[in-house]
C-alpha cells in the first residue's frame, strides 16, 4: 500500500508597510542592485541582497553571457562573491526582486531551481534557517521562513 506524504509550505504575503526596517533596507538594496545587472540579452534586471549576521548587506546581480550557460543569475552571484569574501559569516536573509529595463516597476523574481539548490547549500552550511524575501505582484511581498520552503526535496550530502 502507498504511503502519503503530505509537504506544508508556509508563505507570509505582506504589504511594503509589514516589512521589518531590515527586509525594508534589504530590499532596497536588491532594487538599486537589480540596476547593476548585466543582462543584455533578457534585459530582466535581477538583484539579491543579503543580510548578515553582523549587520552588514552583500550584493549581487546577474550577468548574462552571449553563451547562454556561462551567465549566472543574482542570487548565486551574491552568495558566491560573499562565500569568497566572507566564508563564514551567516546569512540572516535574502531578498530578491526584478524588473524589466524598459520599466521602473518591481516584477515578482523566483529563484531558478539551481539558485534554490545553492541557497538550500548555504542554508545546511549554516545550520540555520535563511528567510527568504521575494518580490510579488502589485507591490507586495513573499517571505518565507526558510530556503527549505522553496526547495523541499533537496539534493544533500545524504543524497550521496
Amino acid at each position: 500500500m502507498a504511503s502519503k506524504l503530505d509537504i506544508h509550505i508556509s508563505v507570509d504575503v505582506l504589504e511594503p508597510a509589514e516589512l521589518t526596517e531590515q527586509e525594508r533596507q534589504a530590499m532596497q538594496l536588491a532594487q538599486e542592485t537589480a540596476n547593476d545587472a548585466y543582462a543584455p540579452y533578457s534585459n530582466f534586471l535581477v538583484g539579491a541582497a543579503l543580510l548578515l549576521e553582523d549587520g552588514s548587506m552583500f550584493k549581487g546581480s546577474n550577468q548574462e553571457n552571449a553563451a547562454y550557460p556561462s551567465g549566472l543569475c543574482a542570487e548565486r552571484t551574491a552568495l558566491f562573491a560573499l562565500s569568497a569574501h566572507h566564508p563564514n559569516k551567516k546569512i540572516k536573509l535574502l531578498a530578491v526582486t526584478a524588473r524589466r529595463r524598459s520599466e521602473t516597476h518591481y516584477l515578482p523574481a523566483m529563484p531558478c531551481g539551481a539558485c534554490r539548490q545553492v541557497m538550500g547549500e548555504y542554508e545546511y552550511k549554516q545550520q540555520e534557517d535563511i528567510p527568504v524575501l521575494l518580490q510579488a505582484q502589485d507591490g507586495k511581498f513573499y517571505r518565507f521562513r526558510s530556503v527549505a520552503d522553496l526547495l523541499p526535496f533537496q539534493f544533500t550530502k545524504d543524497s550521496l
